[in-house]
């Protein structure tokens, strides 16, 4: 095929991402500068996202079999580059701003973050079998490193190997289910196979056997019950701004192209892998709401939270009919928001050469005395996080709600339901400890003037838009709203 300008219109965001990639190494390679490095990575990052919209003048178009960006791509795009921007500005603040701070190589961290939000650009827009595989081994590979960044820090060596061997695991499931579909169905493309389950009415045992191998991979990314071992260990492990990536980059790429394929063939969502779905999100957000009562720890807390949410994603991806596509859309966005808020705080009260991060729970006791600020950003996100009304996680959780109603899931909407209010215990036990009576021992704090540097202004902004969607929430709904599948 002749590439056009409109074509590279189109690809701009993944080409100004790339070009970023390669700078910043040629940056690195002359003269090793934390301060410049962080700069080319953000100037990048903005100008990638300020290229979506002449990329969406010339959606929908086909860039190359592979690629397809539409609306929907655009949308993700966006959202994979806000919190790619967000979390490189973290971890500019965690790796320390001065000549001192953290013990090894600080520049390669943000070569590998926009190696994979490169990866995750590539799987959103996705359209075939070959991009998706592609896109996802790109996100991948880069995350194995930054998990283990911390190299010190055996927990965190530890973690960098488990998430390796279980996305390995993984890769290795979602190529079998590939070739199982390929042979059924004789094409790589989401279009081909949708088309070819829809001509013999229900999927034969082999395509529904591919689709569930390929359903396993995406549920190993997406640690949903019962291929979560390795989530609350790799969050625990992980520096706390790649925690903050994994948490929302990361897995909002693979649910956005889990979207697409299921979207695009009614029959792929039908019969066996349907109920199948259905006791995955069931498992998942029961399981990983009671894992999460028991932890002390503030990131494996995360950690299980992130398991519930992706259950409750899970509701609107079964129902697949109506405003399904919508409701992922909305809830996804105020999940990023709130999740980049969390571990914003966490990244901020943590540094890597005071040995691990802040993600003891009692850390946080009486935190509201020393840094009343950073405790009410927390607060904002727990109650988010928990789906209070008048935040954003609310108009998210209720969007879900009534997707499960309207495709009558009552099973789906009991479990959301009753997960819920198990959520809204452990979230208010973090609210309650932040407000205690401050205990002589500390072992980590917040630096004096957080919010005067980048990462603490991008914190206190993030808390301020969690309150403003939950109060006027039409401007993302109706961004969402053009982004359907339809293009």
């Amino acid at each position: 095929m002749e590439f056009t300008t409109q074509h590279f219109i189109a690809l701009a965001p993944l080409l100004i991402t790339s070009a970023t990639i390669i700078v910043a190494m040629l940056a690195i390679a002359w003269r090793r500068n934390h301060s410049q490095t962080f700069l080319i990575s953000v100037a990048g990052l903005n100008l990638a996202l300020l290229s979506i919209l002449p990329a969406l003048k010339v959606a929908p178009l086909a860039v190359t079999p592979l690629l397809q960006i539409d609306t929907f791509a655009c949308l993700y795009m966006a959202l994979i580059l806000v919190a790619t921007l967000a979390c490189v500005t973290l971890a500019h603040a965690y790796l320390g701003e001065g000549g001192s701070g953290y013990p090894g190589n600080r520049e390669e961290l943000y070569l590998l973050i926009l190696m994979a939000a490169a990866g995750g650009l590539v799987l959103v827009s996705a359209q075939h079998l070959a991009g998706l595989f592609i896109g996802l081994e790109l996100l991948s590979v880069p995350v194995y490193g930054l998990v283990a960044y911390a190299f010190f820090n055996k927990r965190s060596l530890e973690a960098g190997i488990k998430y390796m061997v279980l996305s390995a695991a993984g890769s290795a499931f979602l190529l079998f289910g590939m070739a199982l579909l390929y042979a059924d169905s004789g094409s790589l493309s989401f279009v081909g196979i949708g088309q070819a389950l829809a001509a013999t009415g229900l999927p034969s045992s082999l395509a529904q056997l591919g689709l569930g191998m390929m359903l396993i991979g995406l549920a190993f990314k997406l640690s949903l019950v019962p291929f979560h071992l390795w989530t609350p260990d790799v969050y625990e492990g992980a520096p706390a701004p790649v925690a903050a990536f994994l948490a929302t980059a990361s897995k909002v790429a693979v649910f956005a192209v889990m979207v697409r394929l299921f979207q695009i063939s009614p029959a792929a969502s039908s019969g066996v892998l349907s109920n199948v779905l259905t006791i995955i999100a069931i498992a998942s957000i029961l399981f990983g709401n009671l894992l999460a009562l028991t932890q002390s720890n503030l990131k494996r807390l995360l950690g299980y939270s992130s398991i519930a949410h992706f259950g409750y994603l899970l509701i609107a991806l079964v129902a697949s009919k109506g405003m399904a596509v919508e409701a992922i859309g909305v809830y996804l966005v105020t999940y990023v928001i709130t999740s980049l808020g969390a571990f914003g705080v966490i990244t901020l009260m943590s540094s890597p050469y005071k040995g691990r991060d802040a993600d003891a729970l009692y850390e946080y006791r009486g935190l509201f005395w020393r840094r009343p600020y950073l405790t009410a950003v927390l607060t904002v996100m727990m109650l988010s996080l928990a789906g209070i009304p008048l935040t954003a996680g609310f108009i998210g959780k209720f969007y879900i709600i009534a997707t499960g109603v309207e495709s009558h899931q009552w099973w789906l909407v009991g479990s959301l339901v009753l997960g819920s209010a198990i959520g809204v215990f452990y979230y208010l036990r973090v609210m309650v400890t932040l407000y205690l009576i401050e205990p002589n021992l500390r072992r980590h704090d917040a630096q004096l003037h957080w919010e005067q540097k980048a990462g603490g202004v991008m914190l206190l902004a993030i808390a301020v838009l969690a309150f403003f969607l939950g109060l006027y929430p039409q401007p993302l709904l109706s961004l969402v709203q053009q982004s359907g599948l339809a293009g």
